[in-house]
């Protein structure tokens, strides 16, 4: 149960860091609309990765966190925002996937 609270910890750091972006492409209420909901998402990633880290070794939490924010705002960013896809980026996001698979097995 607690790597799937871990996961949905990760997710709504994509969705805060998503809300950033969308902010600052808006202008007046709406970009105050997506900074509300950007602080909605921090408040939920932060407390469940505090649930999380109750439970699960903190350095192991704290990288898939991290590492799912990661992957997921990279991947938002090119599904959404319309940033480049390039080689390189897609190499390394695969070695920071494989390093999250990697500590998830190895940890106890």
């Amino acid at each position: 149960m607690n790597w799937i609270l871990l996961l949905v910890a990760g997710l709504f750091e994509v969705a805060f860091a998503a809300c950033l972006g969308k902010a600052k492409n808006a202008s007046g209420a709406e970009a105050n609309y997506w900074y509300i909901a950007f602080l909605i998402c921090l408040a939920i990633s932060m407390l469940l990765l505090v649930k999380v880290t109750k439970h699960l070794p903190i350095g192991t939490a704290y990288a898939v966190w991290t590492g799912i924010g990661a992957v997921g705002t990279v991947l938002v960013g090119i599904l959404l925002f319309k940033e480049p896809t390039t080689f390189w980026r897609l190499f390394f996001i695969t070695t920071l996937v494989i390093s999250i698979v990697g500590l998830k097995i190895v940890s106890h």
